[in-house]
């Protein structure tokens, strides 16, 4: 990382020091970790030395993903840390297991539960630099993994890795993580053996978590009573349009029924405090509702929207991000991807909406990339979108990419997709328009796209 920080040197602020784990530097103004380390006493560091003085003072900054939007540095406080730590354990994972951790450190999944769970059980940790989809089970069979952590589009490169034999042989028999879809959370199973999957549900900066400890294939958790004594949340109905919670007449939120998908809030209090963004006070009260039920309420907006059966299961269903509002209908991202990945040429596919003038709400667009030697079956794609998605759902934009932009945790990125929209004159990737009438997917051409600027070409 030397080479970035020197690019960046000469605009970080005055009062930034900068420190690098080596013994000396020639850098300007930047300070050397290992010549101080190896003279540094091994006490504890003196009580009047220390910053910290209770469990809600900072220890961290961890960077939100940034998918749809810029990354924004979390607050994480000694008390978060200390909760994710006791994760593994409340998992049942124990100082015998071997946890296997192939995601980012600078993500708090690996380093406050993995790295922090292995601190705090004393067990052992396997650190790979950077994931390998066809390295994965070699690692765990050598090093006699039992504990594997995952997010969602990890188990996915996982289960498009060519079939082999003995794939269930290894001692693998617990796997944490998140965002694993229900299709894929069942092929793993099939392909790899009796994993118990254990399913989380939060955010770096949220005051609220669920967990899967039954298994049931696609939920996050499920709640009761007792849940909601120790962590009150509510799901509360959503304005997909103006992109904020519906009040009724008196200004209250409404809750959503069993089943009905809504906005997950949590109460912040003195239990389940926000810390919010560091010197972002702007994005920090962005993400608190007031007033919710009470005039005196307050609560932590997730943007995540949840769904509840009737035996309490609790299902993510789509981000307030993605979701987008198309012919007064409500349109889940991540529904259209599941079914475009159905064909056997897609090897990736997302999905988000798109200003079109004279229009409102947002047009759904897809960019997909191929499955290698594969090609694009435009009429294919056309039947198989009208025969699985409702109307109002079917992409009426595509795009076709090299390489899908993703985050440093496979999260897709969306942000700059939906800036650059589907002007053929700013877009340099193939775009095709869905033309209901040809019954297929056809060339976005410059002069059909101002047929669909000045309204000639109805969508």
């Amino acid at each position: 990382m030397l080479g970035t920080l020197e690019e960046i040197l000469p605009s970080l602020q005055e009062d930034i020091r900068v420190w690098v784990m080596t013994k000396e530097s020639t850098l300007p103004q930047v300070d050397t970790i290992l010549d101080k380390l190896e003279v540094a006493s091994d006490d504890p560091v003196p009580v009047n030395l220390r910053i910290a003085n209770n469990l809600k003072n900072p220890q961290l900054y961890i960077f939100t993903s940034g998918t749809t939007g810029l990354p924004k540095a979390a607050v994480i406080s000694h008390m978060q840390v200390l909760k994710f730590a006791a994760g593994l354990w409340v998992l049942g994972v124990a100082p015998h297991d071997i946890i296997y951790i192939t995601l980012p450190l600078y993500h708090g999944a690996a380093s406050l539960l993995g790295i922090g769970g292995c601190i705090e059980l004393g067990a052992t940790c396997v650190l790979r630099k950077k994931f390998s989809a066809s390295q994965f089970w070699t690692d765990c069979k050598m090093y006699n993994v039992t504990v594997i952590q995952y997010i969602g589009e990890l188990c996915r490169y996982l289960c498009k890795q060519p079939v082999k034999e003995g794939a269930k042989n290894h001692k693998v028999r617990l796997a944490v993580g998140n965002g694993i879809r229900a299709d894929i959370w069942k092929e793993f199973l099939h392909r790899f053996g009796d994993i118990k999957i254990r399913e989380l549900y939060g955010a770096t900066e949220g005051n609220i978590c669920f967990i899967n400890h039954t298994g049931k294939v696609g939920s996050v958790g499920r709640t009761n009573f007792f849940y909601k004594l120790f962590s009150p949340f509510d799901l509360i109905k959503y304005d997909f349009q103006k992109e904020e919670p519906i009040r009724n007449k008196h200004g209250w939120c409404e809750r959503v029924k069993k089943g009905e998908p809504g906005l997950l809030i949590s109460k912040v209090n003195a239990k389940n405090p926000f810390f919010g963004y560091a010197r972002n006070m702007r994005d920090t009260e962005k993400k608190l509702l007031r007033g919710a039920f009470k005039k005196e309420d307050l609560y932590f907006n997730t943007g995540d929207l949840i769904f509840q059966d009737q035996d309490n299961f609790l299902y993510f269903w789509d981000r307030t991000g993605d979701t987008f509002r198309w012919k007064g209908e409500n349109v889940a991202t991540t529904e259209i991807s599941d079914v475009i990945g159905m064909l056997d040429f897609i090897q990736e596919a997302n999905v988000y909406g798109v200003s079109v003038q004279g229009y409102e709400g947002k047009a759904g667009m897809v960019s997909v990339i191929l499955k290698p030697n594969k090609s694009l079956d435009l009429e294919q794609l056309y039947q198989h979108v009208v025969t699985y998605l409702p109307s109002y759902a079917c992409p009426l934009f595509l795009r076709l990419q090299e390489v899908m932009e993703v985050t440093g945790t496979f999260k897709q990125q969306k942000f700059q997709l939906v800036r650059e929209g589907f002007n053929p004159s700013a877009v340099s990737d193939p775009l095709y328009f869905l033309d209901s009438c040809k019954k297929t997917y056809i060339l976005l051409t410059k002069e059909l796209h101002v047929k669909i600027l000045s309204g000639q070409m109805k969508l």
